[in-house]
């Protein structure tokens, strides 16, 4: 009894604890797991690592690392080719982990005759079914702290005007994270743009100007998908406009800054954190950590066709690949329209954001 598992998409803070969960699962039941090395490419090449023959004492270690072990891909598979490759290398399970573009390709794979099965993995928080992906809750936090602390710089000498641009993609989970920092409404972040409500530049000039009118400074959050009334991106420059899925602005938030600066006669600057938003481990949130290792778990009993998902308690359940593969989940209404109602869902996810001590708590 041989399997597999391959990592697809962007790694995140905890992407390595669901690897260790599943060598953990799979000792004593399987004779070998090999990792594909970035992505597919490990089988389709033929080299291979057993990573049963790596002992716990370094999966330890190596569960608490950023970013992927064994590496990941975002290039595009021949299902065809895949099975046939499994089937030569005598592999009977494979394990896939990755988002929604991943459980896509793990779907292809069970209706060509694979044993597959799915490991979530996201920061975007968009699978669907599960209550929450692992990896979410550690970027949430990062760009929560980060809204906070930029907001106590910009306190300190104050800037007119500062965007934080945040991953998240198509949906706002990380966006209206950045407001778990916020304890009065002088606090940043000021202004919090979600990408599943659009939003014309004249609009969000309107309320960044009250916002400065009331405290002379303005911390604005956006994702890197927002767009306009129009479905543009500002004017910012798109990657990757041949695959709408993955179309994004290369430099959304230093665009709107500008487009705001000339509409309003304000300086105004931008900040984006990035990838360190994704990889920063000293983030790594401790429920995400072993919620990771949960699902990795889980997955080597799994039955085939089936993704691990987290119910709101964080207790694994499978759900059929059919529910989640290439489902992008936005945010719900009632968390749009209540910021408390989402923050109190949030919250048990991540821990408290910690304010830092000041003299003066309003810091008007």
């Amino acid at each position: 009894m041989k399997a597999l598992v391959a990592h697809g998409g962007g790694p995140t803070a905890v992407l390595n604890a669901s690897l260790a969960g599943l060598v953990s699962g799979c000792r004593g039941r399987f004779e070998k797991l090999g990792a594909s090395r970035f992505g597919f490419d490990g089988l389709l090449s033929g080299h291979l690592t057993d990573l049963l023959e790596i002992p716990d004492s370094e999966w330890d270690a190596i569960r608490l690392a950023p970013g992927s072990t064994i590496g990941s891909s975002r290039r595009a598979i021949d299902p065809d080719a895949v099975a046939a490759a499994l089937a030569a290398a005598g592999i009977g399970t494979v394990f896939l982990t990755g988002g929604n573009g991943t459980m896509r390709t793990a779907l292809e794979l069970s209706r060509r005759g694979v044993h597959v099965v799915g490991i979530p993995k996201t920061i975007d928080n968009d699978l669907a079914v599960t209550d929450h992906s692992p990896g979410y809750a550690s970027t949430a936090y990062f760009f929560a702290c980060a809204a906070r602390d930029i907001g106590m710089d910009v306190a300190a000498l104050p800037s007119p005007i500062c965007v934080l641009e945040t991953l998240g993609r198509n949906t706002g989970w990380i966006t209206a994270a950045t407001a778990l920092a916020r304890r009065d409404d002088a606090e940043a972040p000021h202004v919090v743009l979600l990408p599943e409500i659009r939003r014309s530049l004249d609009d969000i000039a309107a309320e960044v100007e009250q916002v400065y009118r009331r405290l002379g400074r303005v911390v604005i959050a956006v994702c890197e998908g927002q767009l306009d009334e129009r479905g543009l991106p500002f004017g910012a420059d798109v990657e990757r406009p041949d695959i709408s899925h993955y179309r994004l602005a290369s430099n959304l938030g230093h665009t709107l800054a500008q487009a705001l600066s000339a509409n309003l006669g304000l300086r105004a600057r931008a900040e984006r954190p990035g990838l360190l938003g994704r990889s920063c481990g000293v983030y790594a949130r401790p429920r995400d950590l072993a919620e990771a290792f949960a699902c990795g778990q889980a997955a080597a009993t799994a039955s085939s066709g089936v993704m691990i998902a987290l119910d709101a308690d964080g207790e694994t359940f499978p759900v059929p690949l059919e529910l989640v593969a290439g489902i992008e989940r936005g945010m719900p209404p009632e968390f749009l329209s209540d910021t408390e109602a989402f923050l109190r869902y949030l919250q048990p996810l991540t821990g408290d954001v910690p304010a830092w001590a000041t003299a003066f708590p309003s810091r008007t």
